[in-house]
């Protein structure tokens, strides 16, 4: 990696936030400005993160491109910086989408545009700063930076229950962030009696090539399990699982178009990644054991978000239990915690940005022209507007997951990689829970309901007679929004046909995860202690009998002491 290489990570990180801070001294009501202004330096730092891929080794399994800085020397709190396969894609998701929402914002955002778009790039530093952070104070920080501009987007520019729907979405987070919060401290206080240094470093390689940090403390097993719990809660929120998801459809709905591709197109994601980042890695014993749970969640969440997505007539509600729907796909890929359902499961995740964010933009195009979101008030829209019909169908395939779209690519592996999950719980999948080959089976019907309300949608809003007099003068597509739809659809097809290049950059990482992951597993045997400490099952029997047969020694001793019989002193 060059000298240069180092810098990529710490730029397109500050570049959002010193274009926030511009954004914020042009002159009040000049909305212009600020939307080029956000446009432009949102697009440079989706310009410099396609650096990444130039200086990426796609053989190395470790973090690549780090920079770290001691930031609270007296906490040990460092301003680490670094990406591996796993959060490479997602970085590019999130510099992609960025200046496409803000383009496709243009007409939707009318009132006050300058805080709107300092709003969304603070949001955008949030979002990379959890993408790429190896310490976990800092993670924590920009975990909790984008609650403030998401929270703000649905309270201001949202709709007529903006004000119930954004307190929902802040009350929800902050429950589970306050309990990850607890445990950070817990891991914190236990790593500095264990070592003597108090840290919030992930991962540390020493000059003699030992590694250390928080990923080398191995917790007694229930300590594992309650720590898990708490960081589990915040993620399952995040992504929502079932029955965690209540108010993601009331965010999405009263949000505007853009904080709506942006809450669907990557913040949900961010549930996923702290549990392949964080949880897992960190309490692999309370992965294990609460992970056929999860799974049975996600499978719910699966099946329950595709019937009620069904059921609704306010398509953008539709679009919102789709997400539930499609993001227990990536739940249930990651806890079969196999290399397949991985990479499915990141593969998802990149697939549902490209296809949902599509979708909400699409709805975003008929809203401006409409005003209704409605189904029952659209039809027959393909003969008034063809090109958005077409491309708009592309979007709609790809998230119903048919072959040769992104969608397919990872809902296959997610699926493929739980029929085989079982195999991979060293004290095999509780018998009382359903089978994972089973799960498996009732998960594949989430797709063919998926395929159906989406299908089902796309017929009642381009399909059928042109018998709404408001439908007959909806002009097609404008060059910008051709601008903001060609590269969504261009990405689906080749995501779909194509995904080769995207796995293998992926595939080093996967396996290196899941290595370290049975590693530290394996260790969590006894108290407390750092990973090469822990006595082996066998060598923990051994040393209770050596303790049993050194007390009974004593014992013996003991009685053939003088003065030992028939009570004498």
């Amino acid at each position: 990696m060059s000298t240069a290489g180092a810098y990529v990570l710490p730029v397109i990180l500050a570049l959002p936030l010193l274009g926030a801070l511009f954004v914020m001294l042009t002159p009040r009501g000049e909305g212009a400005i600020a939307r080029g202004t956000g446009l432009a330096v949102s697009t440079v730092t989706f310009v410099l993160s396609l650096l990444t891929l130039s200086y990426f080794d796609d053989k190395q399994a470790g973090y690549q491109l780090v920079t770290d800085a001691v930031w609270i020397k007296s906490l040990g709190v460092h301003f680490k910086l670094g990406i591996d396969g796993i959060s490479l894609w997602l970085v590019l998701l999130t510099t992609f989408l960025t200046p496409v929402t803000i383009l496709a914002a243009t007409n939707s955002i009318d009132k006050h545009v300058r805080e709107f778009i300092a709003a969304f790039l603070v949001l955008e530093t949030g979002m990379l700063g959890a993408f790429i952070s190896l310490d976990l104070f800092v993670f924590y920080v920009f975990w909790e930076v984008m609650l403030i501009p998401m929270y703000l987007m649905i309270g201001i520019w949202g709709g007529q229950r903006r004000l119930y729907a954004s307190i929902k979405f802040v009350i929800y987070t902050m429950v589970g962030s306050l309990l990850m919060l607890v445990a950070i401290f817990y891991l914190y206080v236990q790593h500095g009696q264990a070592t003597g240094v108090y840290t919030t470093v992930l991962d540390v390689v020493n000059a003699d090539g030992s590694r250390g940090g928080l990923m080398q403390l191995v917790l007694a097993r229930d300590a594992q399990v309650w720590c898990f719990a708490a960081f589990a809660l915040a993620f399952a929120i995040k992504i929502p699982l079932f029955p965690l998801h209540t108010w993601l459809p009331d965010a999405h709905v009263e949000a505007p178009t853009p904080g709506s591709v942006i809450l669907a197109g990557v913040l949900l994601k961010l549930g996923i990644y702290g549990f392949i980042r964080l949880a897992m890695p960190l309490f692999p014993y309370g992965a294990a054991v609460l992970a056929p749970y999860i799974a049975i969640l996600a499978v719910i969440g699966i099946v329950y978000g595709a019937v009620v997505a069904f059921a609704q007539d306010d398509v953008k509600k539709l679009v919102a239990y789709s997400s539930v729907s499609h993001l227990g796909f990536c739940a249930l890929g990651l806890f079969s915690l196999t290399v397949a359902g991985i990479e499915g499961s990141i593969y998802a995740m990149l697939s549902h940005g490209l296809t949902t964010g599509g979708l909400f933009l699409g709805i975003g195009v008929l809203y401006e022209r409409r005003h209704t979101r409605r189904l029952a008030e659209y039809g027959g829209l393909w003969k008034q507007m063809p090109l958005f019909s077409a491309l708009y169908l592309i979007v709609v395939m790809g998230s119903a997951g048919l072959p040769a779209l992104s969608g397919f690519v990872g809902e296959f592996l997610s699926l493929f990689g739980t029929f085989n999950a079982a195999e991979t719980f060293p004290d095999g999948w509780p018998h009382y829970l359903p089978a994972p080959r089973l799960l498996a089976a009732i998960a594949t019907t989430g797709v063919i309901l998926g395929a159906i309300y989406l299908l089902f949608m796309f017929q009642k809003v381009f399909f059928g007679p042109l018998d709404k007099a408001k439908n007959g003068h909806l002009p097609d597509l404008t060059v910008r929004e051709k601008v903001v739809f060609i590269p969504l659809v261009i990405l689906i097809v080749v995501m779909g046909l194509f995904p080769r290049p995207f796995l293998a950059k992926m595939e080093p990482s996967v396996k290196a995860f899941l290595t370290d992951y049975h590693a530290k597993l394996a260790s969590s045997v006894g108290p407390t202690h750092l990973m090469g400490d822990a006595p082996s099952p066998t060598g923990a029997l051994d040393a209770a009998a050596a303790k049993a047969d050194a007390a009974a020694a004593r014992l013996e001793d003991a009685r053939r002491a003088p003065g030992a019989q028939g009570g004498q002193p």
